[in-house]
């Protein structure tokens, strides 16, 4: 009983995370059906390798471990087989949800660029950026190094802000923000005038 009662927690908490999967497979992917199967291939795996799932580790880290190797086979195999060039015009049109014709135009331009950065790149801007993860996280899911976590993602900013035609951001004194973990806390620094 006890069993039963542990593998239906488990399957509340992938349940859990299915929102989360779907977004970004939809960000990688830039399709709904593809990312459809993606998660299901990753929720398949996931429910079949359950056994391994260590408690007391993130299970959304996990997750998004098997997605990426899901995904990464996917595309090896699709290079393998030379499948279709999917139309960005066509996706675009059911990513946006307003009337804006400025904010479907930026929506068109951000995806376009995104889908000419490199592979590992655009990984690591949509787990960051999209997900909102933490730098150890990342590297956890892709199997890379926390400092190449905060390169792909310098060098992924900076490309994507010379493909949308953007300057690049003021630099702060002292350090990159790109090379900088996120912190929660603002900088509530002030300046005091010294004293005479």
């Amino acid at each position: 009983m006890l069993r039963i009662e542990r593998m239906s927690e488990l399957y509340c908490l992938v349940k859990q995370e299915i929102p989360r999967l779907r977004r970004y497979a939809r960000a990688l992917t830039r399709a709904s059906d593809p990312a459809d199967d993606l998660v299901q291939d990753t929720l398949l795996r996931a429910l079949t390798k359950l056994h391994l799932w260590q408690p007391g580790t993130d299970i959304r880290a996990w997750l998004f471990t098997i997605m990426h190797h899901q995904y990464v086979n996917t595309v090896r195999r699709e290079a393998r087989e030379a499948t279709t060039v999917v139309d960005i015009e066509h996706i675009s049109s059911n990513l946006v949800a307003t009337t804006d014709p400025t904010a479907r135009r930026q929506l068109v331009e951000l995806d376009r660029a995104l889908a000419r950065l490199s592979a590992e790149q655009r990984e690591v801007l949509l787990l960051v950026g999209l997900e909102g993860m933490d730098y150890g996280s990342v590297a956890q899911i892709l199997g890379v190094p926390i400092g190449t976590v905060r390169s792909r993602l310098s060098r992924g900013r900076e490309r994507l802000r010379e493909l949308m035609g953007r300057d690049r951001e003021p630099q702060q004194t002292g350090h990159s923000p790109d090379t900088e973990a996120p912190t929660t806390r603002p900088n509530t620094a002030v300046s005091l005038p010294k004293a005479a």
